[in-house]
């Protein structure tokens, strides 16, 4: 039997089966304090202090784990680094007008869609207009065909080019016309007649000059140099009810077709 003082005797193992009860070697439980007083008389005969075991560390009680289910976390159960770190940015934002999660460095994300939405706008507005104008012919926006030049006695001997920029017409009066061979007016039409340009009345030379090609005609409308084919055209010119010199640009009189004769194509005072 084991050693009723040695607190690390072997503890015998279970009895085999089928072992006989009362054959089997009975050993004493050690009681309480035994094995350490012993312990103690050993050391204190043999000069040898043992050495106290350690008793195990106490464990800190842990914490529940809570429930955060449909829960949200505030700031402020957050601890304090944490929390000025949560609302460092929302203070910037609201501080700048921005979203928290805009970040963009130059225009906030409102900014931006108020221009985007602007730029689309006037494209738009741009596109309505030209399609209105479309609509709408160039012919609306002409000079009217006909127009009152004022009375005979308003214009003195020579050309006249009040008309021109507005009516594409120099009034001429002269003392003897050279089909009509008397002293009157007729309206020569400031269309060079080699591809369409305006010629320019050069007082100074007595002629009309085209800046395009050189053409050149005389007062009279015939053509003299350069590649123009044929001379000037006239418009129709008569007087109207109340006396005035009134210019129909609606009918021309060409000299190669022997129009200069026509009573309209001048007018004779």
């Amino acid at each position: 039997m084991a050693d009723d003082r040695n607190p690390d005797a072997a503890i015998p193992s279970a009895p085999p089966t089928g072992a006989n009860p009362a054959a089997i070697p009975r050993v004493k439980p050690t009681p309480p304090g035994t094995a350490e007083a012993a312990t103690v008389a050993a050391a204190a005969a043999t000069g040898v202090v043992p050495t106290p075991r350690s008793a195990p560390a106490a464990k800190p009680p842990v914490a529940p784990i809570p429930d955060l289910a449909g829960k949200t976390t505030s700031v402020a159960s957050l601890g304090g680094a944490a929390a000025r770190a949560a609302t460092a940015k929302p203070a910037a934002a609201v501080a700048t007008g921005r979203d928290p999660d805009d970040t963009s460095p130059l225009l906030t994300r409102r900014a931006w869609i108020g221009l985007a939405w602007g730029a689309f706008s006037a494209a738009s507005a741009a596109a309505l207009a030209a399609t209105g104008r479309f609509m709408f012919p160039n012919v609306l926006n002409e000079p009217p065909q006909q127009f009152k030049a004022g009375f005979p006695n308003e214009y003195g001997i020579g050309v006249d080019e009040r008309w021109k920029d507005k009516y594409g017409i120099w009034l001429v009066r002269t003392v003897d016309d050279i089909d009509q061979h008397t002293a009157g007016f007729y309206a020569v039409m400031t269309v060079c007649t080699h591809l369409g340009c305006t010629p320019n009345y050069l007082s100074a030379e007595n002629k009309f000059k085209c800046p395009c090609h050189g053409s050149g005609f005389r007062l009279t409308g015939v053509n003299f140099e350069g590649p123009a084919p044929r001379p000037l055209e006239r418009a129709r010119v008569v007087l109207s009810d109340d006396g005035q010199i009134l210019v129909d640009k609606s009918r021309h009189f060409q000299r190669e077709l022997g129009q200069w004769i026509d009573p309209e194509s001048f007018l004779k005072v």
